[in-house]
Formats: C-alpha cells, sequence, structure tokens
C-alpha cells in the first residue's frame, strides 16, 4: 500500500462499526458475545445466533502496516467508535487477526476509545492523550457522515469510507492528508 514521498499523519483513527468490520453491534442484538474465530480470524467471527461479523476490505492488512512498517514508526494508530456494546466490539478486536500468523487488532493500536458520545469527545480526549499532536496532524477514517462532518470541524483530516477500509479509500486518505499538509 503506497505512502512514497507523502507527508505522513501524527495520529491515524478508525471508527469500528462499517468501517472496520461489518455489521454494526448493534445490528447483532439478540444474539452478540460470546464470537467465535472462523477459520485464521482475518476474515470473519460469528457470533452466539450465528450471524457473521467480517472485517471490511483491507483493514486488517492496513493496522498490520500500521503496527509493523517503519515508516509508521512516529503515528500513533487509535480507534475512535461510538459503538453500542463496546464489551463486544472489545471481544472482536481482541478475536479478529491482521494476518494469518499475525496479532489480534488490538494489539496494532495505541490508544482505544470506545464508548458512548459525540466523536468530537474521542478526538478531545485523544488530544489530552497525545497533547503534542495537533488536530491538523490527524486523520480519521469513518463510515458515517456525520461523524465526518463534526469530526471536521476540529481541523481533523476526515475521510469518508462507506464501504470501510478498502485499498484506494487508504491510499486517496493517505493522498489527500498528505496534499493539504503541503498547501498550508
Amino acid at each position: 500500500m503506497s505512502s512514497e514521498g507523502h507527508i505522513l499523519p501524527k495520529l491515524i483513527a478508525f471508527d469500528l462499526d462499517g468501517t472496520i468490520w461489518s455489521p454494526d453491534m448493534y445490528m447483532l442484538w439478540g444474539g452478540g458475545s460470546p464470537f467465535k474465530v472462523v477459520g485464521d480470524g482475518t476474515e470473519k467471527l460469528l457470533d452466539c445466533s450465528g450471524a457473521t461479523v467480517r472485517l471490511l476490505g483491507v483493514s486488517g492488512r492496513v493496522l498490520h502496516e500500521l503496527r509493523h512498517d517503519p515508516k509508521w514508526a512516529n503515528t500513533v494508530c487509535a480507534f475512535a467508535s461510538t459503538t453500542d456494546e463496546p464489551s463486544w466490539a472489545d471481544e472482536c478486536l481482541h478475536k479478529f487477526r491482521t494476518t494469518p500468523d499475525g496479532e489480534p487488532l488490538v494489539a496494532c493500536v495505541d490508544s482505544s476509545h470506545i464508548y458512548k458520545g459525540n466523536k468530537q469527545t474521542h478526538f478531545r480526549n485523544m488530544k489530552k492523550e497525545y497533547p503534542h499532536i495537533e488536530f491538523c496532524d490527524m486523520v480519521f477514517f469513518d463510515n458515517q457522515m456525520d461523524n465526518i462532518s463534526s469530526v471536521s470541524r476540529l481541523g481533523v483530516h476526515c475521510v469518508y469510507c462507506p464501504d470501510g477500509i478498502t485499498e484506494q479509500i487508504w491510499n486517496e486518505g493517505l493522498k489527500s492528508y498528505s496534499r493539504s499538509k503541503q498547501q498550508a
């Protein structure tokens, strides 16, 4: 995945429901935890009712790259989610794998903000956690336009990803961030 020659963000945050995986956790009401790993854990889990939760696009690969590629050594990786079932999300983050022999998704991030509230609250809390990182040096991927609109008002570079983290969205998001920094 390409980021060659681009200015890299100091923090990248991802929503969970509809961005990293599908369906949203609330859609599993009547099922939910415990979740069972299917295969090597890189594609899907089953909830207790047999409903499938699947990773979207290249989300596992992107998280693996962010954790292991030296070019990302100075970038903080975070989750920012208002999921209706935080404990289910946490379980999924521990059970999904980035690669067949890889670590769980949760091991690829430096910070998790998974709780009810406006996404601006998540980012203000991340700013407190990482006071040296300005909002303008952050990138946020989310599948909901209301969250994109809200968080962008803080100065965060937001990337709309209606189908989750696809390779095209990931590459275009990094390019658009880099362009915005070069123009600043």
